[in-house]
């Protein structure tokens, strides 16, 4: 994928990415290679001249800024967009692409959130219902203000039936920095709306906030298994393809299979459903691995979103082994299914 095309003593100067490399061509010659990051400095010679590109990821945008320099002296800077990522992207993949249709349409919103409160209403209670949908909207919030701190134009959440939710966005991703925070953002704010609630069940004594601290923290936790187009999927994914486009494979392959596994043994035929469509979202990432502008994480990025993702999947599971001694069937059941 070229990013960037000019001029130098009338010979043609490119940039472009391969294989998550940065490659300088001057005069139709590679005269330098670095690894694609935020930041990136190459040196080379110009008709005997000491030259110097100098690219910088700007932050919260989909742009770049490169400055040429000769002998020292800056010749040229100038910002540019980066261009569109080939690959479809989203929090939920391809799931998205339906309701790019009603992305301005607020009762829309509005009908999938009273449908939802239904739905839930009919399986529980109206009050579990209320603070069930509570905390899905707090989950969708945690990627949307991710979304904005990276300036990332969002569409909003859309509640689901039986599903979940979804947080919407316009904008591409520029980093796979900005994929692990945006998706480690939403369990990390169910996180907290599970631990708001096992606190009110330790002031008021009332049950309905207990059992919505394990029923959110099990629905997190859920979310946050390594499987496509799941959060945890999303930031195996980022980790694993940063290291090796092979590795990024391997590990996405495993984590279907440990998908499969898990809607086998609980008869979740709707998850085989979300596992076709991380599948396909594997197949359109590894297809374009090469042609990827996406800056993959360095070996520091790598561990803190390792260790990030392991903290939020032991919160939630404090959360719901809190109530490991309780003798009601509700509060214990998420702790009988990890248990198996």
């Amino acid at each position: 994928m070229q990013l960037l095309q000019a001029s130098l003593y009338d010979q043609p100067l490119s940039l472009e990415i391969r294989h998550n490399q940065q490659c300088l061509f001057y005069a139709n010659e590679l005269v330098s290679e670095q690894p694609h990051a935020e930041h990136t400095t190459h040196q080379f010679l110009a008709a005997g001249v000491q030259a110097e590109l100098t690219l910088q990821m700007l932050p919260g945008t989909q742009k770049m800024r490169y400055r040429l320099s000769l002998d020292g002296r800056c010749t040229h800077s100038e910002e540019f967009l980066l261009p569109a990522e080939p690959a479809s992207k989203g929090t939920i993949g391809l799931l998205a692409l339906g309701f790019k249709l009603f992305k301005s349409a607020k009762v829309v919103k509005a009908a999938l959130a009273a449908a939802s409160l239904a739905g839930y209403s009919w399986l529980f209670s109206f009050e579990f219902a209320l603070v069930l949908v509570a905390c899905l909207v707090a989950h969708e919030y945690g990627h949307v203000r991710a979304m904005q701190y990276f300036g990332i134009k969002t569409k909003g959440i859309y509640l689901i039936p039986f599903v979940g939710g979804l947080a919407l966005s316009d904008d591409k991703l520029s980093t796979r920095w900005q994929d692990v925070v945006i998706s480690i953002m939403g369990p990390a704010f169910g996180l907290f709306m599970a631990l708001a609630c096992l606190l009110a069940f330790v002031i008021t004594g009332i049950e309905l906030f207990a059992g919505a601290a394990v029923i959110g923290a099990l629905l997190n936790l859920f979310n946050l298994l390594p499987i496509l187009p799941l959060d945890g999927g999303h930031v195996i994914k980022s980790i694993s393809f940063s290291m090796r486009s092979w590795l990024g494979l391997s590990v996405c392959m495993l984590g279907m299979a440990l998908g499969l596994l898990v809607s086998w043994y609980f008869g979740l035929a709707l998850l085989v459903l979300f596992i076709l469509i991380g599948a396909l979202e594997i197949v359109f990432e590894w297809r374009s691995r090469h042609q990827s502008y996406l800056v993959p994480l360095n070996r520091y990025g790598q561990w803190v979103s390792a260790l990030w993702y392991l903290v939020v999947i032991g919160g939630h599971i404090a959360v719901i082994y809190s109530f490991a001694d309780t003798d009601h069937a509700i509060l214990t059941l998420p702790m009988q299914i990890l248990s198996n």
